[in-house]
């Protein structure tokens, strides 16, 4: 039998090519380095001042034909941030995530996607791009795992992606059969307070900051929101999804689909997280100073 592997979706696809223009050959060339348990599926982002984005503020700034030929020369599929959860009609005209999907829907032997919120874009996109995939967001935040059932459910999406709250939800996650099973994406290193009760309010807030409506920040009611995004925090996360729980719980149990948050964090970070979740420890700093000494790194 087969084994069954990790799928790792990664962020950055806009904001961190020059680090992926360092890691991707090290990991084509040097791959009994890495974990042969996992690969690369995908890489998400969107760029700076993007209409159609959502779950962060976007500042990517690499530009699209430079992604995209980055995805297409290593056989990574590139999946368009468009999670925007607030759009109206006049909305979908726009004419640059108009061009971003036509230029991804176009290239590559990979099949490229979109990561959504809004069941208008999706209609849209189906109708007007039906060369690509289709991710439902965590941004929905499906916490109610009758609302998660329902998502699967839609022959539309390819991944769903539920609120990581409910990735420990074993009890009910086995009952999945396993076409629903393989269509989940959990969400490993969330460092959101587990029992944040404004986590729609807050991908709310985004998205109307996106359209350029004139509105507040979110303010996040978090015990630790002083400290900013750290990994050892989202270690201690209870919705944490660890190597050790991939390859021992969720892999046994049909699941293969791994989501890693961080395309506002810096590339050092990105680091840290690949380095965990793909590359075996004796050959960490390996990495590590392949990538140092190309200086390709940003802090925050």
């Amino acid at each position: 039998m087969e084994q069954r592997k990790a799928i790792y979706h990664l962020p950055g696809l806009f904001e961190f090519i020059d680090f992926y223009r360092v890691f991707l050959p090290l990991y084509r060339e040097h791959r009994d380095w890495f974990y042969d348990w996992c690969e690369i599926g995908s890489l998400y982002g969107a760029p700076a001042d993007c209409l159609w984005g959502g779950g962060r503020v976007g500042f990517g700034e690499d530009r699209p034909e430079d992604a995209a030929a980055l995805t297409e020369e290593y056989g990574i599929s590139a999946r368009l941030t468009f999670s925007n959860s607030l759009l109206r009609p006049e909305h979908l005209a726009d004419k640059d995530c108009n061009a971003l999907c036509a230029l991804f829907e176009n290239c590559g032997a990979v099949q490229n996607g979109v990561i959504l919120a809004s069941d208008l874009l999706l209609d849209y996109l189906q109708k007007q791009y039906p060369g690509l995939y289709f991710v439902s967001s965590t941004t929905k935040v499906l916490r109610d795992f009758p609302l998660l059932e329902k998502e699967l459910e839609r022959p539309e999406f390819r991944f769903v992606v539920p609120d990581f709250r409910l990735n420990r939800a074993f009890d009910r996650l086995n009952s999945l059969p396993q076409d629903k099973k393989e269509k989940l994406e959990f969400l490993c290193n969330e460092c959101c307070w587990f029992d944040c009760p404004d986590r729609k309010a807050c991908y709310e807030n985004v998205s109307r900051r996106n359209l350029g409506e004139d509105c507040p920040e979110h303010v996040c009611v978090s015990p630790t929101a002083s400290r900013g995004y750290r990994f050892s925090d989202a270690m201690e996360n209870p919705g944490f999804i660890g190597i050790g729980d991939i390859q021992n719980l969720y892999l046994p149990k049909g699941f293969s689909q791994f989501k890693i948050e961080g395309r506002s964090l810096g590339s050092a970070l990105l680091l840290e997280f690949l380095l965990y979740y793909l590359t075996k420890p004796e050959y960490q700093l390996k990495v590590r100073e392949e990538i140092y000494l190309t200086g390709s790194l940003d802090l925050f």
